[in-house]
């Protein structure tokens, strides 16, 4: 199943369970930056939302408060928003990379770890190869 689509506050609300594991509502509100801090019914009704999506889970109830978890990972979240940003763009990369280069945002050594994980996907798919034959 494909990891759900999350907007802004629901990612900043994934943002606090990554970072601080297993929360309640008023945790997660708490951990959400005092400058645009959204109410406590606003979290809770997002929390929800997120647990009708799928991405967060209730693990426990102590007193009136549900502890909820992620159930979705930060690399599933990312990948998902990488490749709706992708499909913006009808699949092609070199629009979204000019544009990190244009902007100083892909550094030296962003190029450098990118070609290791290309070489290390062409050791796997040798690797594939070999044992299918």
């Amino acid at each position: 199943m494909a990891p759900p689509k999350l907007t802004k506050l629901e990612l900043r609300i994934m943002e606090a369970l990554w970072s601080r594991g297993a929360s309640s509502i008023r945790e997660i509100q708490e951990a959400v930056p005092e400058r645009g801090r959204p109410a406590y019914t606003t979290i809770q009704t997002t929390v929800y939302r997120l647990e009708g999506k799928q991405a967060v889970r209730r693990v426990q109830k102590i007193g009136n408060a549900h502890i909820f978890e992620s159930a979705l990972t930060r690399g599933a979240a990312q990948r998902r928003l990488v490749d709706d940003l992708l499909a913006l763009f009808g699949g092609r990369t070199h629009p979204v990379m000019a544009h990190l280069i244009e902007s100083g945002k892909l550094t030296l050594d962003d190029v450098r770890e990118a070609e290791r994980t290309l070489q290390e996907l062409a050791k796997q798919e040798l690797a594939k190869k070999g044992k299918s034959q």
